[in-house]
Protein backbone atom coordinates (compact mmCIF):
# COMPACT_ATOMS: atom_id res chain seq x y z
CA UNK A 1 0.00 0.00 0.00
CA UNK A 2 1.52 3.20 -0.84
CA UNK A 3 1.30 5.89 2.19
CA UNK A 4 3.55 8.72 0.47
CA UNK A 5 1.91 12.52 1.01
CA UNK A 6 1.16 13.93 -2.12
CA UNK A 7 2.74 17.19 -3.47
CA UNK A 8 1.61 19.36 -6.29
CA UNK A 9 4.85 21.29 -7.07
CA UNK A 10 5.02 24.27 -9.17
CA UNK A 11 8.84 25.34 -11.07
CA UNK A 12 10.29 22.10 -11.22
CA UNK A 13 12.36 23.13 -14.46
CA UNK A 14 13.69 26.20 -12.08
CA UNK A 15 16.59 26.26 -10.40
CA UNK A 16 15.03 25.83 -7.04
CA UNK A 17 12.27 23.87 -7.93
CA UNK A 18 14.49 21.37 -9.33
CA UNK A 19 16.62 21.72 -6.12
CA UNK A 20 13.72 20.63 -4.38
CA UNK A 21 12.26 17.74 -5.94
CA UNK A 22 15.45 16.47 -6.17
CA UNK A 23 15.10 16.03 -2.57
CA UNK A 24 11.59 15.49 -2.11
CA UNK A 25 11.26 12.71 -5.16
CA UNK A 26 12.20 9.63 -3.23
CA UNK A 27 9.81 10.01 -0.09
CA UNK A 28 6.87 11.60 -1.81
CA UNK A 29 4.37 11.50 -4.46
CA UNK A 30 4.85 14.60 -7.09
CA UNK A 31 2.98 15.98 -9.03
CA UNK A 32 5.01 18.75 -11.24
CA UNK A 33 2.96 21.67 -13.44
CA UNK A 34 5.55 22.74 -16.40
CA UNK A 35 4.86 24.89 -19.52
CA UNK A 36 3.74 22.58 -22.44
CA UNK A 37 6.76 22.75 -24.70
CA UNK A 38 9.34 23.14 -22.15
CA UNK A 39 12.60 20.96 -23.45
CA UNK A 40 12.45 17.82 -22.18
CA UNK A 41 16.15 17.97 -21.05
CA UNK A 42 15.08 20.30 -18.41
CA UNK A 43 13.15 17.61 -16.51
CA UNK A 44 13.87 14.40 -17.72
CA UNK A 45 15.81 13.14 -15.13
CA UNK A 46 12.66 13.17 -13.02
CA UNK A 47 10.18 10.72 -15.64
CA UNK A 48 10.20 8.09 -13.49
CA UNK A 49 9.22 9.58 -10.29
CA UNK A 50 7.49 12.75 -10.80
CA UNK A 51 3.84 12.76 -12.85
CA UNK A 52 4.36 15.50 -14.90
CA UNK A 53 1.60 17.74 -16.30
CA UNK A 54 1.74 20.21 -18.70
CA UNK A 55 0.44 23.69 -17.32
CA UNK A 56 1.32 27.16 -18.27
CA UNK A 57 0.71 28.72 -14.90
CA UNK A 58 -0.18 31.77 -16.89
CA UNK A 59 -3.18 29.67 -18.25
CA UNK A 60 -5.53 30.40 -15.58
CA UNK A 61 -8.60 28.34 -17.13
CA UNK A 62 -6.68 25.56 -17.30
CA UNK A 63 -5.18 25.33 -14.27
CA UNK A 64 -8.63 26.08 -12.29
CA UNK A 65 -10.35 23.00 -14.60
CA UNK A 66 -7.11 21.43 -13.90
CA UNK A 67 -7.35 21.49 -9.97
CA UNK A 68 -11.45 20.64 -10.06
CA UNK A 69 -11.00 16.74 -9.05
CA UNK A 70 -7.76 17.36 -7.84
CA UNK A 71 -6.77 16.52 -4.21
CA UNK A 72 -2.93 16.95 -2.66
CA UNK A 73 -1.37 16.96 1.07
CA UNK A 74 0.63 19.52 0.12
CA UNK A 75 0.97 22.39 -2.29
CA UNK A 76 4.53 23.51 -2.92
CA UNK A 77 4.24 26.67 -4.94
CA UNK A 78 7.60 27.83 -6.45
CA UNK A 79 7.11 28.87 -10.02
CA UNK A 80 6.69 32.20 -11.16
CA UNK A 81 7.93 34.02 -14.05
CA UNK A 82 11.28 36.39 -13.16
CA UNK A 83 11.80 40.17 -13.07
CA UNK A 84 13.57 41.27 -16.32
CA UNK A 85 11.83 38.59 -18.61
CA UNK A 86 10.26 39.81 -21.74
CA UNK A 87 6.90 39.97 -20.34
CA UNK A 88 3.88 42.44 -20.20
CA UNK A 89 2.06 43.14 -16.97
CA UNK A 90 -0.95 41.00 -17.88
CA UNK A 91 1.26 38.00 -18.16
CA UNK A 92 3.22 38.74 -15.42
CA UNK A 93 0.00 38.81 -13.07
CA UNK A 94 -1.53 35.70 -14.66
CA UNK A 95 1.50 33.21 -14.50
CA UNK A 96 2.37 34.60 -10.93
CA UNK A 97 -0.84 36.50 -8.77
CA UNK A 98 -3.83 34.18 -10.76
CA UNK A 99 -2.32 31.34 -10.53
CA UNK A 100 -1.68 31.50 -6.73
CA UNK A 101 -4.99 32.54 -6.62
CA UNK A 102 -6.25 29.02 -8.13
CA UNK A 103 -3.47 26.94 -5.66
CA UNK A 104 -4.62 28.59 -2.44
CA UNK A 105 -8.47 28.06 -3.66
CA UNK A 106 -7.85 24.34 -3.77
CA UNK A 107 -5.61 23.71 -0.66
CA UNK A 108 -8.36 25.51 1.09
CA UNK A 109 -10.80 23.34 -0.74
CA UNK A 110 -9.04 20.53 0.58
CA UNK A 111 -7.17 21.65 3.35
CA UNK A 112 -3.93 20.84 2.10
CA UNK A 113 -1.10 22.73 3.65
CA UNK A 114 0.33 25.24 1.46
CA UNK A 115 3.71 26.88 1.12
CA UNK A 116 4.91 29.36 -0.79
CA UNK A 117 8.25 30.71 -2.11
CA UNK A 118 8.32 34.14 -2.30
CA UNK A 119 11.46 36.35 -2.36
CA UNK A 120 13.33 38.67 -0.61
CA UNK A 121 12.18 41.19 -3.33
CA UNK A 122 8.78 42.14 -1.45
CA UNK A 123 11.54 44.50 0.47
CA UNK A 124 12.35 46.04 -3.21
CA UNK A 125 15.87 44.75 -4.84
CA UNK A 126 17.60 47.60 -2.17
CA UNK A 127 15.15 47.47 1.67
CA UNK A 128 14.39 50.13 3.25
CA UNK A 129 16.48 49.06 6.18
CA UNK A 130 19.13 46.57 6.63
CA UNK A 131 19.17 43.58 7.95
CA UNK A 132 15.84 43.60 6.20
CA UNK A 133 13.54 41.39 8.97
CA UNK A 134 9.85 40.30 9.15
CA UNK A 135 8.69 43.91 10.04
CA UNK A 136 10.57 45.90 7.37
CA UNK A 137 8.00 47.06 5.21
CA UNK A 138 7.26 46.15 1.78
CA UNK A 139 8.62 47.97 -1.35
CA UNK A 140 6.86 48.11 -4.56
CA UNK A 141 9.87 49.05 -6.74
CA UNK A 142 9.23 46.85 -9.74
CA UNK A 143 6.24 44.25 -11.38
CA UNK A 144 8.00 41.46 -10.29
CA UNK A 145 8.66 42.33 -6.66
CA UNK A 146 4.98 43.57 -6.96
CA UNK A 147 3.44 40.46 -8.01
CA UNK A 148 5.15 38.43 -5.07
CA UNK A 149 3.61 41.08 -2.57
CA UNK A 150 0.53 40.45 -3.53
CA UNK A 151 0.55 36.70 -3.22
CA UNK A 152 1.56 37.28 0.01
CA UNK A 153 -1.20 39.44 1.16
CA UNK A 154 -3.55 37.36 -0.82
CA UNK A 155 -1.81 34.29 1.65
CA UNK A 156 -1.92 36.05 4.93
CA UNK A 157 -5.54 37.04 4.51
CA UNK A 158 -6.72 33.76 4.26
CA UNK A 159 -4.48 32.74 7.18
CA UNK A 160 -6.02 35.46 9.03
CA UNK A 161 -9.28 34.37 8.13
CA UNK A 162 -8.14 30.76 9.17
CA UNK A 163 -9.11 29.38 5.58
CA UNK A 164 -5.65 28.69 4.90
CA UNK A 165 -2.88 26.78 6.51
CA UNK A 166 0.18 28.13 4.72
CA UNK A 167 3.85 29.86 4.83
CA UNK A 168 6.25 31.95 3.33
CA UNK A 169 9.67 31.08 2.49
CA UNK A 170 11.79 34.32 1.32
CA UNK A 171 15.15 33.45 -0.18
CA UNK A 172 17.35 35.85 -1.18
CA UNK A 173 19.64 35.48 -4.02
CA UNK A 174 20.76 31.90 -4.49
CA UNK A 175 23.37 30.65 -5.44
CA UNK A 176 24.53 26.66 -6.65
CA UNK A 177 25.32 24.32 -9.86
CA UNK A 178 22.84 24.92 -12.84
CA UNK A 179 21.76 28.22 -11.94
CA UNK A 180 21.81 30.98 -15.03
CA UNK A 181 21.60 33.97 -13.09
CA UNK A 182 22.74 36.99 -10.85
CA UNK A 183 25.66 34.69 -9.54
CA UNK A 184 26.60 33.04 -13.14
CA UNK A 185 26.40 36.58 -14.37
CA UNK A 186 28.56 38.12 -11.76
CA UNK A 187 31.22 35.20 -12.63
CA UNK A 188 31.17 36.26 -15.97
CA UNK A 189 31.59 39.52 -15.72
CA UNK A 190 34.72 38.82 -13.42
CA UNK A 191 35.81 36.43 -15.96
CA UNK A 192 35.75 39.00 -18.85
CA UNK A 193 37.16 41.86 -16.88
CA UNK A 194 33.97 43.62 -17.23
CA UNK A 195 32.74 44.21 -13.53
CA UNK A 196 32.63 47.71 -11.53
CA UNK A 197 32.38 48.15 -7.80
CA UNK A 198 31.98 50.82 -5.82
CA UNK A 199 35.17 51.82 -3.73
CA UNK A 200 33.11 51.99 -0.83
CA UNK A 201 32.41 48.36 0.54
CA UNK A 202 28.98 47.06 0.29
CA UNK A 203 27.14 44.23 2.11
CA UNK A 204 24.93 41.89 0.17
CA UNK A 205 23.25 38.13 1.28
CA UNK A 206 23.29 35.37 -0.61
CA UNK A 207 21.61 31.51 -0.35
CA UNK A 208 23.20 28.48 -0.77
CA UNK A 209 20.75 26.42 -2.31
CA UNK A 210 21.61 23.14 -0.23
CA UNK A 211 19.88 25.47 2.50
CA UNK A 212 17.05 26.82 0.71
CA UNK A 213 16.12 22.74 0.06
CA UNK A 214 16.66 22.22 3.76
CA UNK A 215 14.24 24.46 4.89
CA UNK A 216 11.44 22.89 2.04
CA UNK A 217 11.83 19.41 3.14
CA UNK A 218 12.30 20.11 7.19
CA UNK A 219 9.13 22.25 6.78
CA UNK A 220 6.95 19.31 5.31
CA UNK A 221 8.54 17.18 7.97
CA UNK A 222 7.23 19.11 10.72
CA UNK A 223 3.58 19.41 9.23
CA UNK A 224 3.28 15.95 8.60
CA UNK A 225 3.80 15.86 12.65
CA UNK A 226 1.29 18.24 13.20
CA UNK A 227 -1.38 16.15 14.57
CA UNK A 228 1.09 14.07 16.48
CA UNK A 229 2.08 16.89 18.60
CA UNK A 230 5.60 17.11 17.92
CA UNK A 231 7.12 20.63 16.95
CA UNK A 232 5.22 22.91 15.79
CA UNK A 233 4.51 26.39 13.28
CA UNK A 234 1.38 28.22 13.25
CA UNK A 235 0.05 28.95 9.78
CA UNK A 236 1.46 32.26 8.53
CA UNK A 237 4.74 32.17 9.52
CA UNK A 238 7.48 33.71 7.29
CA UNK A 239 11.40 32.83 6.89
CA UNK A 240 13.92 35.19 5.27
CA UNK A 241 16.45 32.73 4.12
CA UNK A 242 20.13 33.18 3.11
CA UNK A 243 23.30 31.91 4.49
CA UNK A 244 24.44 32.65 7.82
CA UNK A 245 26.20 35.70 7.44
CA UNK A 246 26.77 38.85 5.03
CA UNK A 247 29.34 39.39 2.64
CA UNK A 248 31.66 42.12 1.45
CA UNK A 249 30.58 42.17 -2.41
CA UNK A 250 34.18 43.45 -2.99
CA UNK A 251 35.50 40.53 -0.78
CA UNK A 252 33.49 37.84 -2.95
CA UNK A 253 34.73 39.69 -6.42
CA UNK A 254 38.02 39.14 -5.29
CA UNK A 255 37.89 35.35 -4.32
CA UNK A 256 36.55 34.90 -7.85
CA UNK A 257 38.94 37.00 -9.30
CA UNK A 258 41.82 34.71 -7.63
CA UNK A 259 40.00 31.66 -8.30
CA UNK A 260 39.79 32.56 -12.22
CA UNK A 261 42.54 34.56 -12.98
CA UNK A 262 45.18 34.06 -10.16
CA UNK A 263 45.31 37.38 -9.14
CA UNK A 264 43.70 40.21 -7.24
CA UNK A 265 40.02 42.19 -9.05
CA UNK A 266 41.74 45.49 -10.46
CA UNK A 267 41.52 48.49 -8.51
CA UNK A 268 40.79 50.85 -11.84
CA UNK A 269 37.46 48.85 -11.77
CA UNK A 270 36.18 50.36 -8.55
CA UNK A 271 34.34 53.47 -8.75
CA UNK A 272 32.69 55.93 -6.54
CA UNK A 273 29.44 55.27 -5.98
CA UNK A 274 28.11 58.52 -7.34
CA UNK A 275 28.65 57.14 -10.89
CA UNK A 276 26.23 53.91 -10.06
CA UNK A 277 23.96 55.85 -9.16
CA UNK A 278 23.85 57.99 -12.55
CA UNK A 279 23.86 54.23 -13.97
CA UNK A 280 20.81 53.05 -12.40
CA UNK A 281 18.55 56.37 -12.94
CA UNK A 282 19.79 56.40 -16.88
CA UNK A 283 18.43 52.70 -16.51
CA UNK A 284 15.31 53.70 -14.89
CA UNK A 285 15.15 56.52 -17.53
CA UNK A 286 14.99 53.81 -20.38
CA UNK A 287 12.55 51.51 -18.16
CA UNK A 288 15.04 48.70 -18.20
CA UNK A 289 13.74 46.85 -14.81
CA UNK A 290 16.99 44.27 -15.00
CA UNK A 291 19.28 46.87 -15.40
CA UNK A 292 18.13 48.73 -12.53
CA UNK A 293 18.10 46.17 -10.72
CA UNK A 294 21.82 45.28 -11.47
CA UNK A 295 22.83 48.52 -10.66
CA UNK A 296 20.99 48.67 -7.77
CA UNK A 297 22.28 45.03 -6.27
CA UNK A 298 25.99 46.25 -7.46
CA UNK A 299 25.78 49.42 -5.58
CA UNK A 300 23.75 49.25 -2.36
CA UNK A 301 24.03 47.33 0.92
CA UNK A 302 20.90 44.35 0.82
CA UNK A 303 20.97 41.97 3.73
CA UNK A 304 18.50 40.07 5.69
CA UNK A 305 17.79 39.22 9.43
CA UNK A 306 18.11 35.07 8.88
CA UNK A 307 18.68 34.44 12.93
CA UNK A 308 14.79 33.42 13.37
CA UNK A 309 14.72 30.83 9.83
CA UNK A 310 18.37 29.25 12.10
CA UNK A 311 16.44 28.91 15.38
CA UNK A 312 13.32 27.25 13.98
CA UNK A 313 15.45 24.57 11.62
CA UNK A 314 18.31 22.01 11.88
CA UNK A 315 20.43 23.72 9.13
CA UNK A 316 23.67 23.59 7.18
CA UNK A 317 25.39 26.96 7.99
CA UNK A 318 27.61 27.73 4.85
CA UNK A 319 29.66 30.42 4.44
CA UNK A 320 29.63 32.19 0.87
CA UNK A 321 32.99 32.44 0.95
CA UNK A 322 34.61 29.65 0.31
CA UNK A 323 31.05 27.94 -0.40
CA UNK A 324 30.85 30.07 -3.87
CA UNK A 325 33.94 27.82 -5.36
CA UNK A 326 31.62 24.97 -6.42
CA UNK A 327 29.45 27.54 -8.53
CA UNK A 328 32.83 29.45 -10.03
CA UNK A 329 33.94 25.13 -11.05
CA UNK A 330 30.46 24.70 -12.24
CA UNK A 331 31.02 28.55 -14.51
CA UNK A 332 34.88 27.25 -15.32
CA UNK A 333 33.49 23.64 -16.92
CA UNK A 334 30.77 25.41 -19.41
CA UNK A 335 33.07 27.96 -20.85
Amino acid sequence: MNTKKTVLLTGITGFIGRNVAEALQDNYNITALIRPNTDINRYNNFNDKVNIVEIDLSDTKSLISFLIDKKFDYILHIGALRGGRKYNNDEFFKANVSSTEALINNAIKNTSKFIFCSSVGVYGAIPTEVPANLNTPYKEDNYYHFTKIQCEKMIQEKIYKNELQGYIIRPSITYGIGDYGFPYTLIKLIHKKMLFLPKEPIYIHLTNVHTLVEVFTQLLQIVILRNEESKDFEPGKIWNVADKNKICFQDLAEYISQEIHKKSHSKIHLLPRSVFKIFTKSAKLFKNELWTSRFELISNDWFYDVEPVYNDFELSEYNTIPSFKTVIDWYLSKN
